[in-house]
């Protein structure tokens, strides 16, 4: 079934935005229901592993404010995505020598228009600016104190702070006081219980448990309230309901005899914050590839301005600023060769060791490093625009993106701890009611379990088995199987030169059984080239060439192209042409020098009435060789035919036979005639040939394709072929550079190459596979476990301690993708 559509509706936006104070999957569903119940808006995704939303709505009926409120009145924070364009920056100053050349520089500044603050500190030569970058530039800045005689640069100190380093220490920072005061605390229980009664016992223990309980541990009871006030109990009200009444009623000690549980409380707690440090630390190991893009590319760039070389942030970058790009050093941001060659390292992109020669007129990629040459470029995309910005939305998609599968599991997660509330409620009212059934089976378990103590009474045992009912219960395992195993597959492609903007493609490339591929540019190297021309009548091949490219120039196929290049190659003159006409699905036509010229297939010949019996032996022979065969005619009069081989690509048939091999149908779809298709189609080992397919016909072959064989994948260059690629169930976009249409498909192949294709149909079932495991440990973890507490067999502190490890097996298990092989073996050699 399609689910996906990615065109937008007239007045419908989209919103990212992160979100503070979530801390399971409970918080993520209570979000996406609040966004859900907006009028207007239509998809509302909220990422507990990424604590990102993203919300698509019409700007008609709701605005951002009041989503934004939306997530507030849930009882959690939306962090907004203002555009801000006042930059901070600092700068070193040369050529300062007293304090009153700081107040020259301060004075020059603050008459710049959009300087909100500069203040120059002579003593470490350095100035630090607030200025409104719509307003002015840095360059502009640096030019204004150059007038004066000093200099400014980049201060090229890194200051940049790591969301999730902060967030680590500070689950750090709380975990480690959690510990050190609650293993004060077994001491001296130790102590206590063991060696010699510790005067003050009771008052010492619950003074260290303060620190834990209601200061590392009080965002738990925070979240828990929020939680409760919105009818939506989560992880937190579990570990509130697990640490705090233990704690509350230890406190009864001091005025009653009651067994105390101040000990239990605060191992409960710390058992939670080390779970949530480790969980937390893992999660930023998934999140890295994005990390490692971002630290890819250039910090500054120099630029040439009146002559002269300045450095200046990538940020203040502008199209159409020539940079500078010497050997050993990143392209700042994406453009094009102006001056010079070089060899370019462009792996970041598209996975690919080798460098590649680059020169005047080729597109580079902003963050690839330049090997060998100097280069001039022309910054032709900046900001947002810029392939490495695409490639991130394109991960920030995918991680954000649900997959089908993860429903049902976000359905039952909403009931999952209201039950274990209820099924706690039950266990401590039955263990009172019925104290003699449950005392057999607690009696049963102290023979083998060292943990259970039947002598108890029943009220305490009562308590204790439902502290163990609300602590072993983990509905986080469950809400973060999904995105965690997205997050590192995600991350994997990306540094195999694969993109994949949605789960739900990952999902159902599980089910594909037919790929088809476009042919020019996909199994062929999309670079045609003339091969033969057949003169009649005494033609000439000079004037063959001549007329033909004449007409072919106003053309923008790729076959018309190749006759130009010949005509070019054998320096022969590009004529113009008058009264030029594409007859769509047959040739073109026009006029040069009063001669009516017409090139194209037998088709096209027909329609003028012009008899091409006599050529057609010489026709068949070159269709058979795979090569396409048009007819040219002067005057009504064939003269020629033309024949044009586009290179099948290195690793075609061998990519293909092993699409074969994993038991999937391949279909080649192509405008040329039947022979030259089936030549090609024998070639490359496809399947199944469907030829002379009108541009606008693909859409129709591939709903065809799919009621023949259900589910279909389209591969194509992303630009031509996009109908075709929204039509498909998975539509792959493949290419070089920054010419792909990352927005046409759901997979992006930026290398080019088809054995991504392989690569990307394994590593979307790896991910599958793991998501489905994830949910299968979190599933049995909570079935096995659940009712061993229920029967009074499982002490809180287990049962603390095993919540936390079922999250961090869960995430563990996700990151054991990056050892999965994806790549296909291929023998080039022999080709």
């Amino acid at each position: 079934m399609k689910l996906k559509e990615n065109y937008m509706k007239k007045n419908e936006n989209t919103l990212d935005f992160k979100i503070e104070g979530m801390t399971c999957s409970t918080c993520a569903n209570t979000v996406e229901k609040k966004l859900d119940s907006l009028e207007g808006v239509t998809i509302a995704n909220v990422n507990i592993a990424t604590e990102k939303g993203h919300v698509v709505f019409d700007s008609t009926v709701v605005d951002e404010t009041s989503i934004y409120k939306a997530v507030s009145d849930a009882g959690y924070k939306a962090i907004e995505n203002v555009v801000n364009n006042i930059e901070k920056v600092t700068l070193k100053v040369d050529n300062m020598t007293c304090s009153t050349c700081a107040f020259n520089i301060e004075k020059v500044l603050d008459s710049l228009e959009g300087i909100k603050t500069a203040n120059v500190n002579f003593a470490v030569e350095k100035v630090t600016i607030e200025y409104d970058k719509s307003l002015l530039r840095l360059i502009d800045i640096q030019k204004s104190v150059s007038e004066i005689g000093y200099e400014v640069r980049l201060d090229n100190d890194d200051n940049t702070v790591d969301e999730d380093e902060i967030k680590i220490k500070k689950a750090a920072k709380k975990m480690w006081i959690s510990i050190a005061l609650t293993s004060t605390i077994m001491i001296i229980m130790l102590i206590h219980m063991f060696l010699t009664p510790v005067p003050g016992y009771l008052f010492i223990t619950a003074t260290l448990g303060i620190p834990i309980i209601f200061g590392t541990g009080l965002h738990v009871h925070k979240g828990s309230f929020k939680a409760l006030r919105n009818w939506s109990p989560n992880m937190d009200v579990l570990v509130t309901l697990g640490s705090l009444p233990p704690y509350l009623i230890g406190l009864l000690g001091f005025f009653i005899p009651v067994t105390t549980f101040i000990e239990m409380a605060t191992t409960i707690m710390t058992f939670h914050l080390i779970g949530k440090y480790l969980e937390i630390k893992a999660k930023g190991r998934a999140s890295q590839a994005i990390k490692k893009l971002l630290e890819m590319g250039a910090k500054t760039a120099k630029v040439i301005i009146d002559g002269k070389e300045i450095e200046v942030p990538v940020a203040d970058l502008q199209v159409g600023d020539i940079m500078v790009v010497r050997p050993g050093e990143k392209v700042p941001t994406d453009g094009v060769i102006i001056d010079g060659k070089g060899l370019l390292d462009e792996s970041m992109a598209t996975g690919e060791s080798m460098p590649v020669k680059r020169t005047i007129g080729d597109e580079l990629i902003g963050a690839t490093i330049n090997k060998q040459g100097l280069l001039k470029v022309e910054v032709s995309k900046i900001g947002k625009d810029t392939f490495l910005s695409q490639v991130v939305k394109m991960m920030e998609e995918c991680q954000g993106s649900k997959v089908p599968i993860q429903e049902f599991a976000d359905r039952i997660t909403g009931y999952f701890v209201p039950a274990i509330m209820i099924i706690t409620l039950l266990t401590f009212i039955s263990f009172n009611v019925f104290p003699g059934f449950h005392l057999g089976i607690v009696q049963w378990g102290s023979g083998f379990l060292p943990w259970v103590n039947p002598e108890l009474s029943p009220l305490t045992l009562s308590f204790i088995t439902a502290t163990a009912v609300l602590v072993i219960s983990c509905p986080c395992a469950l809400g973060l199987g999904t995105p965690t195993a997205l997050m590192v597959g995600s991350g994997m492609g990306a540094e195999k030169g694969i993109l994949i903007r949605n789960g739900e493609a990952i999902q159902t490339f599980k089910s594909v059984t037919a790929i088809a591929f476009d042919k020019t540019g996909t199994i062929t190297k999309g670079k045609p080239e003339v091969t033969d021309i057949v003169s009649f009548n005494d033609t000439s091949e000079t004037d063959i060439l001549y007329y033909s490219a004449a007409v072919e120039h106003a053309s923008e196929h790729p076959l018309s192209n190749a006759i130009v290049e010949k005509a070019k190659s054998n320096n022969i003159d590009i004529d113009d042409v008058k009264d030029f006409e594409v007859i769509v699905g047959m040739g073109v036509k026009g006029k040069v020098k009063a001669k009516n010229i017409l090139i194209g297939n037998r088709k096209l010949m027909d329609s003028y009435e012009i008899d091409h019996s006599q050529i057609e032996s010489d026709m068949i022979k070159l269709e058979e060789e795979a090569k396409t065969a048009m007819i040219m005619a002067i005057n009504n009069k064939i003269v020629a035919i033309i024949a044009v081989a586009d290179p099948i690509k290195q690793e075609s048939a061998q990519t293909i036979e092993l699409l074969n091999k994993m038991g999937l149908t391949t279909v080649m779809i192509t405008g040329d005639n039947q022979r030259t298709a089936n030549a090609i189609g024998r070639k490359v080992g496809i399947t199944h040939v469907v030829s002379e397919v009108l541009p606008d016909g693909k859409v129709d072959e591939v709903k065809r394709l799919q009621k023949i064989y259900g589910t279909v994948a389209m591969v194509g260059d992303g630009i031509n072929d996009a109908p075709a690629l929204k039509q498909a169930n998975v539509g792959i976009a493949i290419g070089t550079g920054t010419d792909i249409a990352i927005e046409a498909a759901d997979v992006t192949l930026v290398r080019g190459e088809l054995t991504g294709i392989v690569s990307s149909i394994r590593l979307s079932k790896a991910i599958f596979r793991k998501i489905k495991e994830n949910y299968f440990w979190a599933w049995i973890y909570n079935a096995v476990f659940i009712p061993i507490a229920v029967i009074g067999l499982l002490h809180p502190l287990i049962g603390a301690a095993a919540m936390a490890l079922s999250s961090l097996n869960v995430v563990y298990n996700s990151l054991r993708l990056k050892k999965i092989d994806i790549e296909p073996k291929l023998d080039l050699t022999s080709v």
